[in-house]
């Protein structure tokens, strides 16, 4: 019996040698985390979990201190899960992938060492020519957020981070209702007895879809107009109840902004600047104290009294009714977003590792292969090609040559 046992011992280590001799095969990231320079911007790509999950699956990852105090995720409780944490900004360029969300600046890509991997947002319409040149010189391969589709052909990011907007658009209304605001001193909602407040919701897309849901639920009266019948049908479906619905006709949607409580304007557009279609003179005639969330802000806003602000002072008044026109509303919750994002960020940078290296990883999955913008340097989006009057090269022929 003892020599059987000892057998078994000798097969039960030869095994955890062989699963240790499999780890060490798989290619090991460098990653560094770089704290955010942007004005406001709270999020961070990853969490300490994910952290963890990383480092345990044999990569590295450095941090700037403080790149997650924002989000309220100390150094601590980066470095208790295995990163290395550096006080020095210069020192996290060196890393061989670099992970943020704010598009780079020209310092930081001053500081990018050749050959780099960049993961971050980059709108075509934020980006400058000197900063393109300078990626484009030191062979950068970039990813672009916006970008990024999962396997249901979504852009994931887009979608999680408007889910995020829609929702906290409607609890921002509540808030600059409230009397604490200098608003109409209404409950989002009502009760019993006492008549719901009227939400207006422009677009139905997925931050209007969203919107609707939290206003729904929170016993609000909402219309909902868009341009296209498919999206107004859809929305009606996801959300399982009836709805106010209506196509953009602008004697009814004069009507109903005038008589509303609150208007969300969640109006996109796929390129430029989004349609102003509310106009100073509908604006003029709505109640006191209401209230205008510009969610369309970021692409030029579709009311024509919008003006750009922040979160330090985020509103203005104009003909007596509260403007709300910050363009970055899911730092306002940043915690939340950073969860949502590194759900979506862990899985690729643990399958860009199996995989052994980004080609590889750009040739299985064409979600990520749609949000590469620069290969080694060689520019691959249209969108950024037609703004700079550059031919973008194909990626997928560039993919294959490689393999």
């Amino acid at each position: 019996m003892s020599e059987f046992s000892n057998l078994a011992h000798q097969a039960l280590r030869q095994t955890q040698e062989v699963l240790q001799e499999v780890g060490t095969r798989k290619n090991q990231l460098f990653i560094g985390i770089p704290k955010e320079t942007s004005f406001q911007e709270n999020r961070i790509a990853l969490t300490p979990l994910s952290v963890a999950l990383l480092v345990e699956n044999g990569h590295r990852v450095i941090m700037e201190s403080g790149a997650g105090a924002a989000a309220n995720f100390l150094d601590h409780h980066y470095s208790e899960q295995g990163a290395e944490i550096i006080p020095d900004k210069k020192s996290i360029y060196k890393a061989d992938v670099i992970i943020k969300i704010s598009p780079p600046t020209m310092e930081e890509i001053d500081m990018m060492k050749n050959g780099q991997v960049l993961f971050s947002s980059q709108q075509p319409s934020f980006l400058s020519l000197e900063q393109l040149q300078a990626m484009m010189k030191k062979r950068i391969t970039a990813i672009s957020y916006e970008y990024l589709r999962d396997e249901g052909n979504i852009l994931t990011v887009v979608r999680a981070m408007s889910e995020i907007v829609g929702a906290t658009s409607i609890l921002i209304a509540a808030e600059y209702l409230s009397n604490v605001f200098d608003g109409k001193g209404l409950m989002l909602g009502g009760i019993t007895g006492v008549p719901p407040t009227e939400i207006v919701i422009l677009g139905a897309g997925t931050v209007g879809e969203y919107a609707a849901r939290t206003a729904l639920a929170l016993g609000a009266q909402v219309k909902v107009f868009d341009s296209s019948i498919y999206r107004l049908r859809r929305l009606q479906t996801n959300i399982g109840s009836l709805v106010f619905t209506s196509v953009i006709q602008p004697i009814v949607l004069r009507k109903a902004i005038i008589s509303s409580d609150v208007v969300i304007g969640a109006v996109r557009s796929v390129n430029g600047r989004c349609p102003c279609l509310i106009e100073e003179a509908t604006v003029e005639k709505m109640k006191p104290n209401s209230v205008i969330i510009d969610v369309s802000i970021d692409q030029g806003g579709c009311f024509e009294t919008s003006q750009i602000t922040n979160h330090l002072k985020p509103t203005f008044r104009k003909h007596d009714v509260i403007h709300y026109c910050v363009p970055n509303i899911a730092s306002r919750v940043a915690r939340t977003a950073t969860y949502a994002m590194t759900n979506i960020f862990t899985p690729i940078l643990l399958e860009m590792g199996e995989m052994g290296s980004m080609i590889n990883l750009i040739w299985s999955r064409p979600g990520i292969r749609n949000a590469v913008y620069l290969y080694q340097g060689a520019l691959t989006n249209k969108d950024i090609g037609d703004r700079f009057n550059i031919t973008p090269k194909d990626l997928e022929l560039i993919a294959f040559s490689h393999r």
